[in-house]
C-alpha cells in the first residue's frame, strides 16, 4: 500500500506537470504574424484529414489555456503540424509564438470537425476556400489520398493581405507536386488535379481582390476556364476563414444552389465554424 504523505509547503510549490504533453519538433516563422510548428503525435491519436484538436499551454494561473487548431498534416503522417497567427496580446498565441524545439505543448487527443470528406456528397470538383491560417485544414486534405480518389479536380483558393502571407501555402503545394512519397501513396499525376488560386487584398500581386468578389463577378471561373461556374450537381466546397468570410462564402454557395452539410447529413459544402482567425 502506498504511503500517504501530507502536503507541505515544499511539495505544494512544485511546477505543475504539463497534461497531455507533446514535444515540439520544429518551428518555422513565415512572417511577423504567421508561424507553423510540428509536434510529436500520440500513438493512440486517430483523426480524419481536415479535423482539429485543442492545443495550448499552461496559463499564468497554472491552468491549461487551450484553443482549437486544425491539424495541417495528413492523417497518415507520423508528426502533427499546425499553422498559427501571432497575436501579441493574445492569451495563447502571445506565448505559443515563442515555443522552441524541445518545448512541450498541451494536445487534447479528441479530434473533431466538419471539414472532412464524410460530410460531403460525391462530386467531381472540390473547392477549398481559405483566408489566412484557414489554409491549415486544406494543407492536411491536399495530402490526403482520398481527396484525389474522390475528385477529378481540386481547386484551392487562398486570400491574404500580403504576398508573404501566401508563402506557407505556396511552398506546400510546390512540395506536393514533386513529392515522390505522395505519388506512391496516391498515384502518378495526382498533382495535376490541383488548381492553386492565390489572391491578395493589400499588397500588389498577380491576382488582386477578395475571393468573394472574384466569385460574384465570375473572374475566378474565367481565369480557371470553368464554364458555367459552380454547380450543385458537380461541385463540392469546404470553407475555412474568418466569421465574416465564412458567412459571405456560405451566402454565395447557397445562392448557387449548394446546401450546407454535416458529418451526420452530407450535402454540397461544409464550413469550419471553430476557426475564427
Amino acid at each position: 500500500m502506498t504511503e500517504m504523505k501530507p502536503v507541505t509547503e515544499a511539495t505544494a510549490v512544485k511546477a505543475p506537470v504539463l497534461p497531455d504533453a507533446q514535444t515540439v519538433l520544429e518551428v518555422k516563422h513565415w512572417t511577423d504574424r504567421l508561424f507553423s510548428f510540428k509536434v510529436t503525435r500520440p500513438q493512440s491519436l486517430r483523426f480524419r484529414s481536415g479535423e482539429f484538436v485543442m492545443i495550448g499551454l499552461l496559463g499564468d494561473n497554472g491552468k491549461p489555456l487551450l484553443r482549437a487548431y486544425s491539424i495541417a498534416s495528413p492523417s497518415w503522417d507520423e508528426e502533427l503540424e499546425f499553422y498559427s497567427i501571432k497575436v501579441q496580446d493574445g492569451p495563447l498565441t502571445s506565448k505559443l509564438q515563442h515555443i522552441q524545439p524541445g518545448d512541450q505543448i498541451i494536445l487534447r487527443p479528441k479530434p473533431v470537425g466538419t471539414l472532412v470528406h464524410d460530410a460531403l456528397l460525391p462530386g467531381k470538383r472540390l473547392w477549398f476556400f481559405a483566408t489566412g491560417t484557414g489554409f491549415a485544414p486544406f494543407a492536411s486534405l491536399l495530402r490526403e489520398p482520398q481527396t484525389y480518389e474522390d475528385y477529378d479536380e481540386v481547386i484551392i483558393t487562398h486570400t491574404c493581405r500580403e504576398v508573404a502571407e501566401l508563402e506557407y501555402g505556396r511552398q506546400l503545394i510546390e512540395n506536393i507536386r514533386k513529392d515522390e512519397l505522395l505519388a506512391e501513396l496516391i498515384s502518378e499525376g495526382f498533382a495535376d488535379k490541383i488548381r492553386y488560386y492565390p489572391t491578395t487584398t493589400r499588397e500588389q500581386s498577380p491576382k488582386m481582390g477578395r475571393i468573394t468578389d472574384l466569385l460574384k463577378d465570375g473572374t475566378v471561373f474565367k481565369d480557371l476556364g470553368i464554364e458555367g461556374g459552380i454547380k450543385p450537381e458537380t461541385d463540392r466546397a469546404m470553407v475555412c476563414g474568418s466569421l465574416a468570410f465564412n458567412h459571405d462564402i456560405k451566402a454565395i454557395l447557397e445562392e448557387l444552389g449548394l446546401r450546407e452539410g454535416a458529418n451526420s447529413d452530407p450535402k454540397e459544402f461544409v464550413i469550419e465554424k471553430a476557426f475564427v482567425g
